[in-house]
């Protein structure tokens, strides 16, 4: 996926995927390329909160299968984090929170002075999961 244009319908058709619950053909398609992953971070920015519960899933659903490449995907994630609707920074920082990997420290201490309370209440336990999983 080297074209814009391709890689912007390809990432439009697995929203449309997600949002009618193809999760499982969606977690294959990723299995089979991973050439996919970097665009995790753009559903998770999708305004449809179906597409963005069906992220998670995927995410967790890949860990257990391919941690490598979800850690990975932590800079496009992370890129969220200073989207103007804090639903999608919340629900980035819950995201890195879940992947669970170091990476992810710097970007979510960098945002730890965010405006919205609920949205900084996330990044804290999003820090505090993170490093109770590095301490394991």
């Amino acid at each position: 996926m080297n074209d814009r244009e391709e890689i912007e319908s390809t990432i439009k058709m697995i929203a449309d995927h997600m949002e009618t619950g193809f999760l499982e053909n969606i977690v294959a398609m990723f299995k089979q390329d991973k050439s996919y992953y970097p665009h995790i971070g753009d559903l998770m920015g999708d305004e449809r909160m179906q597409v963005r519960i069906g992220t998670f899933a995927l995410v967790e659903t890949l860990m257990a299968e391919d941690l490598e490449s979800v850690i990975s995907t932590i800079p496009g994630i992370a890129k969220l984090l200073s989207d103007e609707n804090p639903t999608i920074r919340g629900d980035a920082a819950h995201l890195l929170g879940i992947i669970g990997h170091k990476d992810a420290l710097p970007f979510l201490s960098a945002v730890s002075d965010e405006e919205s309370d609920l949205v900084r209440e996330t990044i804290e336990e999003a820090i505090e999961e993170i490093k109770e999983n590095e301490g394991s």
